[in-house]
């Protein structure tokens, strides 16, 4: 994926957000801040754009966005409910209407026969009104590290173009 073409999806993404008076916040494991940054290389992406939180450790996912300690040595961090509780603690954000994590295995090492290198989940969060949407998806991307890393952003833009503030699920 070329950085265009991210370039052209965070364009879309933050073109919606603009519309909706959305604010997003993101927190990311195996991307390192691409995300957030592919969103604010915009010019004006304050308009839209809150915080990101990196939280590559264990220890990070906990302290930065509460994701519990058993919740990780029972599921590890690249799984369907660590990525959910992440996406949870960063939309518990004052002023955040929708939040997107990411966590998964980039490689070239680290993989395990069920999560070989390549497994990634994003789990995408919005507010409506009092309403809470949560949803989170299983990918597995074929490439170097910094093919599924840009993957795993793309795939993120994509999902939050079909639900940017709440008003359908990824």
């Amino acid at each position: 994926m070329a950085g265009s073409d991210l370039q052209r999806l965070a364009g879309q993404v933050a073109e919606r957000l603009r519309r909706s008076g959305a604010r997003i916040v993101t927190a990311e494991s195996c991307t390192g801040g691409l995300l957030a940054k592919v969103l604010t290389d915009l010019a004006g992406s304050s308009d839209y754009f809150d915080r990101g939180w990196v939280t590559y450790s264990n220890a990070a996912k906990q302290d930065l966005l509460g994701v519990g300690a058993r919740l990780l040595a029972r599921q590890g961090a690249v799984s369907r409910e660590v990525a959910l509780a992440m996406v949870r603690g960063a939309l518990g954000t004052r002023g955040a209407s929708c939040a997107v994590a990411v966590t998964g295995i980039a490689g070239p090492g680290g993989g395990v026969p069920d999560k070989p290198v390549g497994t990634v989940w994003i789990a995408w969060g919005w507010r409506e009104r009092r309403r809470v949407g949560l949803v989170a998806r299983r990918f597995r991307f074929r490439g170097d590290r910094a093919a599924v890393r840009q993957r795993s952003v793309a795939a993120a833009l994509r999902g939050l173009l079909r639900n940017p503030a709440g008003t359908e699920q990824p």
